[in-house]
């Protein structure tokens, strides 16, 4: 348990002051632990007391109208974690009479969780010996051991949970997955790591190789597409059109401005030629247009998009906007939206 110990050391040092840190409400850890999945702290700190304010326990947020959870993560990208959070807390309700579950596998059977955060929750809630693995840990353990696993396989995956198991103090197992997670965090990060001053020096093979900055070693390199999103931002008589999204697609359940989605760039000229927009101002009277934005580029995990906005008012009410959801203009500000959408709308009222 030597290299726990020293992990424990080392972080009764030099760990963050943060506000998860100080609670021992699971409901609170797990909103932290979500919220941190995709985010950084720095960017997080602030949602998550902002959320918390909002939502302080799991009855407020299972009461809550989806629209209104998603307003409260607005910003914090991959929304689907903001979904699985209020089903989740509906579970709670209704699975265990509104109290958070203590055991692991029921834990990890709430709506969006999973092995890694169940862990996390029942180790630094109630000290239960189950490791955590995530991306810090998986860079300390492959550069601890010189790991040549890929961690993007089933194999890596598995070779990772028995290796963090086998280093973890089970008697500390709260203290020890924060320690492991902070030290990724703050000591052995992912570029230029200051080998020079860290306490497992001595039992770092990747420090031996004299290339640490090698491992973690991944088999796949993410694909990413490109998609070009043409905004419309119609007015009339001081009503805007907003549209729900749904499916399978990106930002499920927030609302954007009417959208035409193109296959290859297209400047507004070309943009007027396709039948998505003719439908949409076929009957619509004169228009007056301005380019509010345009050749803005958004980047997601798998995506890149460039986007942009246009303002349109009309001269009659089209038919065709009745597909959307009309709302007056000043109104738009209520409803939760992308981030790039949002930046838009900051824009405009400049």
């Amino acid at each position: 348990m030597e290299i726990s110990d020293r992990l424990v050391d080392w972080y009764g040092t030099h760990k963050r002051d943060l506000p998860w840190r100080n609670s021992a409400d699971p409901y609170i850890i797990w909103i932290s632990e979500i919220i941190l999945q995709q985010t950084r702290v720095a960017q997080g700190m602030s949602y998550f007391l902002h959320f918390t304010k909002r939502f302080p326990d799991v009855q407020s947020l299972a009461n809550a109208h989806e629209d209104d959870v998603l307003k409260y993560w607005q910003g914090l990208g991959y929304y689907s974690r903001a979904r699985n959070l209020h089903a989740a807390a509906r579970q709670i309700i209704e699975l265990y009479d509104g109290r958070f579950p203590t055991e692991y596998k029921e834990v990890l059977s709430l709506k969006g969780v999973g092995e890694y955060t169940a862990s996390a929750i029942v180790s630094f809630v109630w000290n239960q010996p189950y490791p955590v693995v995530d991306g810090n840990v998986f860079r300390v353990l492959s550069r601890l051991f010189a790991l040549g696993t890929p961690i993007d396989t089933s194999k890596g995956k598995k070779e990772y949970t028995e290796l963090a198991a086998s280093v973890m103090n089970p008697e500390k197992a709260g203290l020890h997955n924060q320690a492991i997670m902070e030290f990724g965090a703050l000591q052995c990060v992912p570029q230029n790591p200051d080998c020079g001053v860290c306490p497992l020096q001595d039992k770092c093979a990747g420090f031996a190789t004299g290339t640490p900055q090698s491992f973690p070693v991944k088999q796949n390199k993410t694909k990413t597409r490109n998609r070009y999103f043409h905004y419309l931002h119609i007015l009339y008589e001081g009503k805007t059109w907003l549209n729900r999204r749904s499916g399978n697609d990106i930002w499920k359940g927030l609302y954007e401005l009417p959208l035409i989605e193109t296959e290859m760039p297209a400047d507004f000229t070309r943009l007027q030629q396709t039948t998505a927009f003719r439908r949409l101002f076929g009957d619509a009277g004169k228009l007056s247009i301005s380019i509010e934005l345009s050749g803005i580029k958004h980047v997601l995990s798998h995506q890149i998009l460039y986007a942009s906005f246009y303002k349109i008012e009309i001269g009659n009410k089209a038919p065709a906007l009745d597909s959307y959801l009309e709302i007056p203009d000043n109104n738009i500000g209520n409803y939760a939206v992308p981030r790039l959408v949002q930046l838009y709308l900051a824009e405009m009222l400049r």
